[in-house]
């Protein structure tokens, strides 16, 4: 082999090496801060797992709202219609957090309870995030029957 192409080998097999090991830290260090969104009954059922870090979308149940006197701590409940799920979480809630709006939480179980590093909420009473919509349709509609058309049930 020439040396010339032996060399110019040895380069490219050097860069397709390098762009691998980069795509793979790159991959490594997204896959770290993807946190999937569940619903209360997802949770429930495990499919979030026991110590993955996730987002919990619901609303936040009304009546279930309580501050630990003396500290930022605020425990509540997120729930999607089907179950509910405690949230406990020590910093600042958003000035739009309030019962029975949307929220989205992210964090981890521990002991049965959501431990929340950030909350997100909206204030208008109507709006519902849209990944959190569709989860809890989708959970509505396994409970649902389904209807029969008119022309089927005439036969």
């Amino acid at each position: 082999m020439n040396p010339v192409r032996r060399r110019r080998l040895i380069w490219v097999l050097l860069l397709v090496l390098a762009a691998g090991i980069a795509a793979s830290l790159i991959a490594m260090a997204l896959q770290r801060n993807v946190a999937y969104l569940y619903t209360p009954a997802e949770v429930l059922r495990g499919e979030a797992g026991e110590h993955a870090r996730f987002r919990l979308g619901g609303m936040v149940e009304k009546g279930s709202f309580r501050r630990e006197t003396g500290s930022l701590q605020a425990h509540f409940r997120v729930t999607d219609g089907d179950a509910q799920l405690p949230v406990v979480y020590d910093r600042i809630l958003p000035d739009l957090f309030r019962e029975g709006q949307a929220v989205v939480a992210t964090g981890s179980m521990k002991d049965g309870v959501f431990v929340a590093e950030d909350v997100l909420a909206k204030h208008d009473e109507t709006y519902m995030p849209k990944e959190v919509a569709d989860k809890m349709g989708k959970a509505h509609q396994k409970h649902d029957v389904p209807a029969v058309p008119a022309a089927e049930s005439a036969n």
